[in-house]
C-alpha cells in the first residue's frame, strides 16, 4: 500500500502524519508561525522532508488562513492551497470539511469549506470508529467540542464565528493562550485582584510552573522572548498581577497559577456541559481525547462522568507515535481518511 502525508497547516505549528494503510506509523509537529511570511511555511516543509520523504500521496487541511498574514479567509485560502500545490503536486488532497476531499480547483471554487473545517476529519475519523463520542481536542491555542452521532459529526456550527456562537470553538489553549485572556481576575495570597491585561505571561507559564506542561508541549517563544526556565515564567506570570516574582513565595505563585488553570479548565467543562445538552448523544457516549491538552481533557471526562478515549488509540498508531498521534489529530485523520478512500 501507498503511504500517505498527512499536513495540517496551522497559524503556529506545521503538524505531519504519515499513514500506511489503515496505520498510523508517524506523527510530527514543527513550530511554524506562519504570521512572520511564507518563508516560515517554507522552512517547516524543510524540515519535516526526511519525513514525508517516504509518501506516495499528500493531503492537507489548514487553520493558517485565518492568521495576520493574510487580509482575510478567503486570501489565505487562495494563497496556502496555491503554495501546497507548488510544493506537494497537483494531485494533492484538500480537505474541504462537509465537501469532504477536493482538487485544487475545487478548493478555490469552495474556500469557505477549507477554512478551519480540519476539526471535521478528526470528528469523521472519530464517527467511523465510534459512532457516538463527543470528540474535545485541547490545542495549544484553542479547543474544539465536536459530537459525532451515528458515525458523522453533528457540529451545529461550521464556522469558527457560528462555533463560537456555540460553544463548539473555545479560543483557549493549553501553552498560547494570554493569561489575561484566561480570567479578568485572580486569587492572591487570600484576596482577589484584578489581571493586567498586557500579554506579560501565557498559560505555558502557568503549567510551567504547576509542572504540568510536558518538555516538548511548548515550541513557541515566550511573551518576553526569554528563556523558559521556572524562575523566568513566574517573573511573567507575576507580571500578569502587576508585581515581581520576588513579591511572593514560589508557593504563592503556585497557587495563583492553580486558580488561573481551574479557571480555564472551567471554562471548557461550561462549553462542554453547553454542547451535550444541545445533543442527544447517547449517556455512555465517550469523550474523545486529543491536543497537546489530552491529558486535561481525559480528567475532564470524568467530571462529566463520561467513558474516555485517545485519538491515538483510535488512530491504530504505533507504540512510538501514540502520543503525538493524538496531539496532531487533525493531520493524522487526514492522513488516514484519504488512505482508505484510495
Amino acid at each position: 500500500m501507498a503511504v500517505t502525508a498527512g499536513y495540517d497547516i496551522g497559524g503556529a505549528h506545521l503538524k505531519v502524519a504519515l499513514a500506511d494503510d489503515s496505520r498510523t506509523i508517524a506523527v510530527t509537529q514543527i513550530a511554524c508561525p506562519l504570521w512572520l511570511g511564507l518563508d516560515r511555511l517554507d522552512a517547516a516543509f524543510a524540515e519535516a522532508a526526511p519525513l514525508t520523504g517516504r509518501a506516495q500521496r499528500f493531503a492537507a487541511t489548514m487553520t493558517g488562513e485565518m492568521c495576520e498574514l493574510f487580509q482575510d479567509r478567503r486570501t489565505g485560502v487562495h494563497t496556502l492551497v496555491d503554495h501546497l500545490i507548488a510544493k506537494l503536486g497537483p494531485e494533492t488532497h484538500i480537505w474541504m470539511g462537509p465537501r469532504g476531499f477536493g482538487a485544487a480547483e475545487q478548493a478555490h471554487q469552495h474556500p469557505a469549506c477549507v477554512a478551519s473545517t480540519n476539526f471535521l476529519a478528526a470528528a469523521a475519523l472519530v464517527g467511523k470508529r465510534l459512532g457516538d463520542a463527543l470528540l474535545i481536542d485541547m490545542g495549544s491555542t484553542t479547543t474544539d467540542i465536536i459530537p459525532v452521532g451515528a458515525g458523522r459529526p453533528c457540529p451545529r456550527g461550521l464556522t469558527d464565528g457560528t462555533r463560537l456562537a456555540t460553544s463548539e470553538l473555545v479560543y483557549t489553549g493549553l501553552t498560547r493562550s494570554d493569561v489575561a485572556t484566561i480570567a479578568h481576575d485572580v486569587t492572591f495570597k487570600g484576596r482577589t485582584q484584578r489581571l493586567a491585561a498586557g500579554n506579560f505571561a501565557t498559560m505555558a507559564d502557568v503549567r510551567r510552573i504547576l509542572s504540568e506542561l510536558p518538555d516538548d508541549a511548548d515550541q513557541q517563544d515566550t511573551a518576553d522572548h526569554r528563556g523558559k526556565s521556572l524562575d523566568e515564567s513566574a517573573a511573567r506570570f507575576a507580571r500578569s498581577l502587576g508585581r515581581d516574582s520576588a513579591d511572593a513565595s514560589l508557593d504563592d505563585w503556585r497557587d495563583a497559577a492553580r486558580n488561573i488553570a481551574d479557571q480555564q479548565m472551567r471554562v471548557i467543562h461550561d462549553a462542554c456541559s453547553h454542547v451535550l445538552a444541545a445533543n442527544s448523544l447517547p449517556k455512555d457516549a465517550p469523550i474523545v481525547a486529543a491536543g497537546v491538552g489530552a491529558s486535561l481533557i481525559e480528567a475532564l471526562a470524568k467530571k462529566l462522568s463520561r467513558p474516555g478515549r485517545t485519538f491515538g488509540d483510535l488512530a491504530n498508531a504505533t507504540d512510538d507515535c501514540r502520543l503525538w498521534a493524538t496531539r496532531c489529530a487533525p493531520a493524522v485523520a487526514i492522513a488516514l481518511l484519504t488512505a482508505v478512500q484510495n
